[in-house]
């Protein structure tokens, strides 16, 4: 009933740049993408919150990111970019996309769906 599918992960040189990319489909006609974002997970960590923007574009960033990392939504495609510059070791992990939908298939509750993740190595 939802898909989430994440492109643009790769190895990029300490202050690189990357731009990911996330397109949900979702089923159905009658439904409302109420937030779209990006999570990331280092290995030993948990995941954590790296940006969020609701469908009215108010935007939620870990102060970790804040002046690197720009997020976009086109609503019209549900689709969410994320633009990171000034990349740095840190910045490495599994960059999952996350939406909060919500549908008839959700009882018009919003729901957490969330894709398969996209690796990003910062690394010389």
């Amino acid at each position: 009933q939802v898909q989430l599918v994440e492109s643009g992960g790769g190895l990029v040189q300490p202050g690189g740049s990357l731009r990911l990319s996330c397109t949900a489909s979702v089923s159905g006609s009658f439904f409302s993408i109420n937030a779209m974002g990006w999570y990331r997970q280092s290995p030993g960590k948990e995941r954590e919150l790296v940006v969020v923007i609701t469908s009215g574009g108010t935007t939620n960033y870990a102060d970790s990111v804040k002046g690197r990392f720009t997020i976009s939504r086109d609503n019209a495609k549900n689709t969410v970019y994320l633009q990171m510059n000034s990349l740095n070791a840190e910045d490495t992990a599994v960059y999952y996309c996350n939406a909060k939908i919500s549908a008839a298939f959700t009882g018009w509750r919003s729901r957490d769906y969330w894709g398969q993740g996209t690796q990003v190595t910062v690394s010389s």
